[in-house]
């Protein structure tokens, strides 16, 4: 298991890197669909390894709830059971104790809660969630976190932060037991990532990220992100921790982002994605292509023949009309949010492998200031949506 470094440039922080895993290389800058679980949505396997999907994300907590632990050991990991070849990373399932904070309660060793399906009440610790993820089989864990709310004061902010490392050490601690003893383990050598988090505090991220490395991880991840603070303020919660984790080990910004939010974290030497929006918005009509992003159920697309994306080469900008799956998305054809869901799956890893190229060419900086240009949010360019948040690097 190891990671490479293997082109900076000179324009920024963005870098390119090669991950290796037990299941398959990963090359970096890369974008991980979200297969929350066991799936991503309205997308089949087959069309994830036609758009040469490098690596999928699962999610420990829904798994911990459905299938089940043991389940999941007797099917033997996610890998056989999902019919996926490729590497797998694993949540912890800490962010649902943030985003499910009425049905749990934390503890000094992790947390009590009730299931969001059934109502049954179930304890998710440091020994559950690496438990669960070595019965995942995953390639790459988490460790358990506590990710704290936005806004969120310097007390209770500092509060998990101390929750977080100490947790991180037990992860670690529990992993490299399981690796000792468990010998029918799904995947034999597995990753594990620590998680910086500390809320909006520039002191808070630099400290989490210091005792995390000095505790010693595979990678590291920013958490705490994109949890309801405007994007200025997310972005600056990446500056604060990236100076303070190795050049040599992968980053991880968790659950981001929007395609321009991609570039610019890029930039500021991030090599890890995952988000749920190629999915989610395609369930709801919204299209990504390389002129932005538009909502195709209204009327200026009702006799539109172009393609989706007039660039893009998946089975549904080949075959398919706006008119036509519009049409399907207006009648609720499930067809449709399939094929949109395919096209924005596509898109992102299509635009992923755009940007490692541009920063192995030597053309990040004008790659990032096309993109800037070319890319629409509805209702304004990226320009000035970009202008709009004032970020201090915008003359790049």
């Amino acid at each position: 298991m190891s990671f490479q470094l293997t082109h900076t440039d000179p324009s920024s922080r963005a870098r390119a890197g090669v991950l290796t895993t037990e299941h398959g290389t990963i090359e970096t800058p890369v974008f991980m669909p979200v297969g929350t679980q066991g799936s991503v949505k309205a997308v089949f396997g087959r069309d994830l390894r036609e758009m040469k999907t490098q690596i999928l994300l699962g999610n420990t907590y829904h798994l911990f709830i459905r299938p089940g632990i043991d389940d999941m050991r007797t099917y033997g990991g996610l890998h056989k059971f999902m019919n996926w070849d490729g590497p797998i990373l694993t949540d912890s399932g800490g962010f649902q104790v943030f985003s499910l904070a009425p049905l749990r309660k934390l503890v000094e060793d992790g947390v009590h809660f009730r299931s969001h399906i059934s109502g049954e009440p179930l304890f998710l610790g440091t020994k559950e969630s690496i438990g669960m993820q070595v019965a995942i089989g995953s390639d790459i864990m988490m460790v358990l976190d506590e990710c704290p709310p936005w806004p969120c004061e310097p007390e209770p902010a500092r509060a998990a932060v101390e929750r977080t490392v100490r947790w991180a050490a037990d992860c670690k601690r529990i992993a490299a037991e399981l690796a000792a003893s468990e010998v029918n383990r799904p995947t034999k050598n597995q990753l594990l990532f620590g998680i910086v988090q500390g809320g909006s505090h520039a002191d808070l991220r630099k400290e989490c990220a210091q005792r995390l490395v000095e505790i010693g991880f595979d990678g590291y991840a920013i958490g705490g992100v994109s949890v309801g603070e405007p994007e200025p303020e997310m972005m600056a919660s990446i500056e604060m921790a990236e100076p303070y984790l190795p050049a040599d080990k992968p980053r991880y910004a968790m659950g981001l982002g929007q395609p321009w939010q991609l570039v610019e974290l890029v930039a500021r030497g991030v090599d890890m994605f995952d988000c749920v929006l190629p999915t989610r918005m395609a369930r709801h009509g919204t299209v990504y292509s390389r002129d932005g992003h538009f909502h195709l159920k209204t009327s200026p697309y009702r006799l539109d023949e172009r393609p989706l994306d007039p660039e893009c080469g998946c089975y549904a900008c080949k075959n398919y009309t706006r008119a036509y799956i519009r049409h399907l998305l207006k009648t609720e054809e499930i067809v449709g949010l399939m094929l949109v869901s395919l096209h924005n799956s596509h898109f992102y890893l299509d635009f992923m492998r755009e940007v490692r190229a541009a920063i192995i060419a030597g053309t990040f900086a004008d790659y990032r200031r096309a993109f800037r240009e070319r890319y629409r949010i509805p209702g304004k360019n990226l320009g000035e949506h970009r202008s709009d948040l004032k970020r201090k690097n915008d003359n790049e």
